[in-house]
């Protein structure tokens, strides 16, 4: 992965799976059976949405790095 945008991973009971929010990138997230299989995913669907944003002329977002502080 080129760009390093931070990934939010938790557990969602609802969902009962993990689910991984990339902040940065509007609408972006993914899902998986283990924590391992939600980042995998994430790192797929950020390459897509970028590739998708290129396509569409519309702006990428620089990755800022670490955004949220537990």
């Amino acid at each position: 992965m080129a760009a390093k945008y931070e990934i939010i991973i938790y557990w969602s009971e609802e969902d009962n799976a993990y689910l991984a929010e990339v902040p940065e990138l509007p609408g972006c997230m993914a899902d998986g059976a283990s924590y391992q299989q939600a980042l995998q995913n994430a790192e797929v669907v950020i390459r897509e949405w970028i590739e998708t944003a290129q396509e569409l002329g519309r702006h990428i977002p620089e990755a800022r790095g670490k955004l949220m502080y537990a």
